[in-house]
């Protein structure tokens, strides 16, 4: 397991986070997060939304400038519905999730998925970290980075994605926060 971050090298290191609900739901991000989210480290942010304050955006562009985010139930600023971004050779789409019925429902993913064309559908909503393979396609749920309460889930742990885009593949980092220990998962997803 790593705790750190891996090195961009030749690659792409994307973030991709969401449901943060801060200060409605959570005070802010946790210690142990912010230390491995630092400035220099990571090329792209896809956030799924619920970022709730314009000091939640700010906070993701002091960690790259290239900084994608879509509309969650309790956003207020003008974002899209859902977003296309293209990273190397993928094609990832994006959205939040609330609008998808039911709410994580993977055949309901899976229908935005191929309306959007893409490689990669990343949504949030469920505050359930999620990954999965379909038809040579990858989806992403990256939980709450905060672990703020939901409708969704009894018990939401701390999470995020880190994303190393390389040319035929992904690397998917998952970090939970599982009491005070940050676990990380390692994923490969080859592009079909």
């Amino acid at each position: 397991l790593r705790s750190a971050l891996p090195s961009a090298g030749e690659t792409m290191l994307v973030l991709v986070v969401g449901d943060f609900h801060i200060p409605t739901r959570a005070h802010s991000v946790p210690a142990k997060f912010k230390k491995l989210l630092v400035p220099g480290k990571i090329q792209h942010i896809l956030c799924t939304g619920n970022l709730v304050t314009k000091e939640t955006l700010d906070y993701l562009r002091s960690i790259a400038s290239d900084v994608h985010v879509v509309k969650g139930d309790f956003d207020d600023g003008d974002y899209p519905d859902q977003k296309v971004i293209n990273v190397g050779s993928f094609k990832i789409g994006l959205c939040h999730g609330h609008q998808i019925v039911p709410w994580g429902d993977k055949e309901s993913i899976g229908l935005l998925q191929r309306q959007l064309d893409v490689d990669v559908m990343i949504t949030g909503h469920t505050h359930e970290l999620a990954t999965w393979a379909v038809d040579g396609k990858f989806f992403i749920n990256p939980g709450s980075i905060t672990g703020s309460f939901s409708p969704c889930a009894s018990a939401v742990t701390p999470s995020f994605v880190l994303v190393d885009v390389q040319p035929s593949s992904l690397v998917t980092y998952v970090y939970q926060l599982v009491g005070e220990d940050v676990k990380v998962d390692k994923i490969e997803h080859k592009k079909a």
